[in-house]
């Protein structure tokens, strides 16, 4: 196992394609973890927008080395309700949605 900056593990088997996963857990109660994958090294945007569309959050934006890589929001500042969080890394964008229930 390898440590990413967030010293969360990270597999040595590097991914194949890109992807975003679905928080864990969801719902969450204030924080929730996201976790993405990179087949190449790049630049990753990840960030949290509210159903307004406001961003609320930005998660991650910064270079990553290939690999899988895990985030954690602490959304104890937030309200209750439903949010989305969109990864970008190259041409590769990807949203999903989570529900903050307090």
């Amino acid at each position: 196992m390898v440590m990413d900056e967030e010293s969360s593990p990270v597999s040595e088997e590097l991914p194949t394609q890109f992807g975003l996963s679905q928080n864990y857990p969801n719902p969450f109660n204030p924080v929730t973890q996201i976790s993405f994958a990179l087949a190449n090294p790049g630049k990753v945007m990840l960030e949290v927008f509210n159903t307004l569309g406001q961003k609320v959050a930005t998660l991650a934006d910064d270079w990553y080395e290939a690999g899988s890589h895990t985030v954690e929001w602490n959304a104890e500042a937030y309200a209750s309700g439903v949010y989305l969080y969109t990864f970008r890394a190259g041409d590769y964008t990807e949203t999903r949605k989570m529900i903050l229930l307090k």
